[in-house]
């Protein structure tokens, strides 16, 4: 049996997803059904899927709703669930502006790694909020092939190890996760961030997203980034 449900497609700066829009929280997504939905190839395509779903619908957001009306439910293209997505909080926003929901100004989104808050300007612009990093302490160690390297460890509400290399063809291809130590560091798994310098306060990256192999952007990747480079340089 199938079951016809309503999509979009949305991205945010080329990290992309497949939008459900369920407010009473009506649709079934086992992991499955959501992997096949994010298969390029057999599928819709994305990086992950945003479930739009209204946070007192919601078991896991329910504690949330007197902050936040609209929690996203966010799925991993592997069907894995993740705690947060900063390019996916933008387009949630920006979708339930599309269809009504909220306005320009500032908007309060439900998430596993808490209420986060976004702002939708009037030249279009959506930005997050992405709240304090974390930076857990201990020594962690990521590798590709041969080569291995010290990393950052650092949380945006979700986890990340970002890695300093000196190319970004060291990343390898990134289909697979790459291997890391110690294993206790990242129960759940974790992104991770290849980083080389560029100039003066810039620098380039690759990700492994977990859960949808190397994608194009990554927000909360880009502020672990950014934390790990500012730290390494002695902020």
């Amino acid at each position: 049996m199938s079951t016809r449900i309503a999509f979009l497609k949305g991205h945010g700066t080329e990290n992309d997803f497949v939008i459900v829009p369920d407010p009473e929280n009506a649709i079934d997504l086992p992991p499955a059904a959501v992997a096949a939905l994010c298969d390029r190839r057999a599928g819709i395509g994305g990086d992950g899927l945003l479930h739009v779903v209204r946070s007192a619908a919601h078991p896991e957001a329910k504690d949330m709703a007197a902050e936040a009306e609209w929690f996203m439910d966010y799925r991993n293209g592997d069907g894995s669930i993740a705690e947060m997505c900063g390019n996916g909080v933008r387009v949630f926003a920006r979708y339930l502006q599309r269809a009504g929901q909220v306005t320009e100004g500032d908007l309060a989104v439900a998430t596993r790694g808490g209420v986060k808050s976004v702002h939708i300007a009037k030249q279009g612009d959506v930005t997050v909020g992405m709240g304090k990093a974390f930076l857990p302490e201990g020594d962690v160690t990521v590798s590709v092939g041969e080569r291995s390297w010290p990393a950052r460890n650092v949380n945006m509400g979700n986890p990340h190890a970002v890695a300093f290399v000196d190319d970004l063809d060291h990343a390898g291809n990134l289909f697979a996760p790459p291997p890391f130590s110690p294993v206790s560091a990242y129960p759940d798994g974790v992104n991770v961030e290849f980083v080389v310098d560029r100039g003066p306060r810039h620098v380039a990256l690759r990700v492994h997203e977990r859960g949808a192999g190397e994608t194009r952007s990554c927000g909360t990747g880009a502020c672990a980034v950014a934390v790990a480079a500012a730290r390494r340089d002695g902020a």
